[in-house]
């Protein structure tokens, strides 16, 4: 049996405003005469302040996370815009290229398995979403029904059916003010102050638990946000490295082709190696014949201060095509030793059409074009200054050089025409570079 609340000696219409108001928290949440609430565990409070901080956490490493992301979604872009560049360079160095895409294939598999833990980590916020919302409105219920009981108990001791001036603030959120106010004009029964200390104390838990909810939705929203954003800036890297890896292919399927025109024709020489061998001896001694008079060219034009001692500025590609061959080291048994190489390429090979234009590498004074007084090759060469010359061997006999020996030429100028003459396979453009003498590779002179 309940024990009756006594009432105290207090001015009447303070003290029944509040009986009153207590009456109407009956509205919260239905009568519960029957049965109390489950009372709520010491640790509830305790345990949603850790899943705050628990969320908090996967919060911070997930932002770190999509920070990284975007990083390197943005280097990734940058890689791939410069490997584009690349592949519409002219003359593009393919291993070159191809070394980019090979790096940019494992970038993008990367940028895949983060993209994916974006989205697995979005949809695990979705759980803890709704897991925090399912204990809010599980402690809200809690905190109705105890409150609806608390009231229910109070009726039951005074009996009125007058309406509270209390109403507004017992409606608010802070119930702790309210049963103060109250505790000054009632004394509580022992079951009823533990059921309103028990309504405060699931109040702070609930107010903890309204937080976890704002916060993970918060996150949620921005996590798949940003999720879309990051899915959709990937498919895009995944189509532009598609796009490049296609581009490489058909590049190096064309750089195939003309090198197999070029290793047939090498290869019917091969059936007679010894006058192969004797072709290639011969090559070289009218190369180094060839090498010693435009040396001896290039110091009477310097005597007569007809070239600048010093070239300033960058050379540029004399001709567009496919690079069938490059400067150094090669495999190619047709080309001669030098250095420590059994063969070894003097410069670079560029094929085109017949007759494609061939321009000037650079601003210099042509100290020959024509045919090489040693064999059947058509060249020109040009002096930029008393320690660079370039190169343009195998150009067109017909109509041969547009320039010649002694006239000074703008970079780019036209000077002569793509051809196939002397040690020549294919139609192609031989383009070397001497500095004080040596070769060197020309792409060191291109602007970077």
């Amino acid at each position: 049996m309940k024990t009756p609340l006594r009432r105290r000696s207090m001015p009447r219409g303070i003290g029944q405003r509040a009986i009153l108001s207590l009456v109407l928290l009956s509205s919260f949440g239905g009568l519960l005469l029957s049965s109390n609430p489950a009372p709520v565990s010491a640790d509830a409070l305790s345990d949603a302040y850790a899943k705050q901080q628990e969320l908090q956490k996967l919060i911070a490493r997930q932002k770190a996370a999509m920070r990284t992301l975007a990083a390197n979604q943005a280097a990734l872009s940058t890689r791939i815009s410069g490997t584009k560049a690349s592949l519409n360079e002219i003359n593009a160095n393919l291993l070159t290229v191809k070394t980019q895409i090979v790096g940019m294939i494992v970038d993008v598999a990367r940028s895949q398995n983060a993209v994916d833990e974006l989205e697995a980590t979005a949809a695990q916020l979705d759980q803890e979403l709704a897991d925090v919302e399912a204990q809010e409105a599980s402690k809200q219920a809690q905190l109705d029904a105890s409150k609806a009981l608390l009231a229910a108990r109070i009726r039951e001791a005074y009996d009125t059916d007058r309406t509270s001036a209390l109403e507004t603030l017992l409606s608010s959120g802070d119930f702790t003010d309210v049963l103060t106010e109250v505790g000054y004009h009632l004394d509580f029964a022992a079951q009823d102050k533990a059921l309103a200390d028990q309504i405060v104390a699931d109040q702070k838990v609930l107010d903890v638990l309204h937080a976890n909810v704002l916060l993970a939705r918060d996150q949620t929203s921005e996590l798949h946000a940003e999720a879309a954003v990051s899915k959709a800036q990937l498919d895009k890297q995944l189509a532009d490295l598609a796009a490049a890896r296609k581009k490489l292919a058909a590049m190096q399927a064309e750089t195939a082709r003309l090198l197999n025109a070029q290793q047939t024709a090498f290869s019917q020489l091969q059936h007679n190696k010894a006058k192969l061998a004797a072709a290639l001896a011969a090559q070289v001694a009218a190369e180094k014949k060839l090498e010693a008079l435009i040396a001896k060219l290039v110091a009477e034009a310097l005597a007569k201060g007809g070239i600048p001692s010093i070239y300033n500025g960058t050379l540029s590609w004399p001709m567009s095509g496919r690079i069938t061959q490059e400067f150094g080291c090669t495999g190619f048994w047709a080309e001669p030793p030098l250095g420590g190489c059994a063969h070894f390429h003097r410069g670079i090979d560029i094929a085109n059409k017949m007759d494609t234009p061939i321009h000037a590498a650079g601003a210099g004074k042509v100290i020959w074009a024509g045919r090489s007084p040693y064999d059947t090759a058509w060249i020109v060469i040009i002096a930029h200054s008393s320690h660079l010359v370039s190169w343009y061997g195998h150009i067109d006999n017909s109509p041969g050089p547009v320039v010649h020996a002694g006239q000074y030429v703008a970079k780019g100028q036209v000077l002569a025409y793509e051809g196939c003459t002397g040690n020549c396979t294919g139609p192609h453009l031989h383009w070397a570079v001497q500095l004080d003498g040596n070769w060197v590779n020309p792409r060191l002179f291109l602007p970077r």
